[in-house]
């Protein structure tokens, strides 16, 4: 039964023991005013503030950040940007490798990619061609008839020749957007390419 006794008496000592060996921590912070202060402990109302932890030597072991201020908060906004760019950079630059083994083979998918933009480019002027000529047809008809028509006597159009004609130019103003949309994707498409080379050089150090 003593053995049992001493055993928990020295046990109920080791959490004071343990007290004991930690150093004090103190603490150091400038307010807003530039004065300097100390405390072993940190006064709610300059939590935001950054904090300097000493050892009893007075030697600084950790420091503790702050509020961060507007201007920090946007730096950090603008690195993490950058390295984003970077790795979406690294990203291209790696799959850019691994599709193509020479300038060669770059030049040759873009001159494929270019003519499917130029046929598609050809059909469209071809439609609109027909679809211009239809329309002239429909006008040239619709002049006989009022509104079109100076005559006063001349009967008023048919609602049907009248809806073609309005058809008709709405059909040749969506492909005329068409056209305009192929051929920007076009000189997109090769600038992409372009830039492509440039920087596949670069990668394989090739002049």
């Amino acid at each position: 039964m003593r053995r049992i006794v001493t055993t928990i008496s020295l046990l109920s000592l080791l959490p004071l023991a343990a007290l004991a060996g930690q150093e004090e921590r103190t603490y150091r912070w400038v307010d807003e005013n530039g004065v300097i202060h100390y405390g072993d402990k940190v006064p709610a109302e300059v939590a935001e503030l950054e904090k300097q932890v000493l050892n009893e030597a007075g030697i600084t072991v950790d420091v503790m950040r702050g509020k961060k201020t507007d201007e920090e908060i946007e730096a950090e906004r603008l690195q993490l940007e950058l390295e984003q760019e970077r790795e979406l950079q690294r990203r291209a630059d790696a799959a850019l490798l691994a599709t193509y083994l020479s300038v060669e083979e770059i030049i040759m998918h873009r001159d494929r990619r270019v003519e499917l933009f130029q046929a598609q480019a050809k059909v469209t002027e071809l439609y609109l061609r027909n679809l211009r000529r239809r329309l002239d047809s429909l006008e040239a008809l619709a002049a006989n008839f009022r509104p079109y028509s100076e005559d006063p006597d001349a009967e008023m159009i048919d609602p049907g020749l009248s809806g073609d004609i309005n058809e008709t130019k709405q059909i040749i103003a969506r492909h005329e957007a068409n056209l305009d949309k192929f051929r920007q994707d076009e000189l997109d498409m090769a600038s992409r390419f372009d830039g492509d080379i440039v920087r596949f050089k670069e990668l394989k150090g090739l002049n």
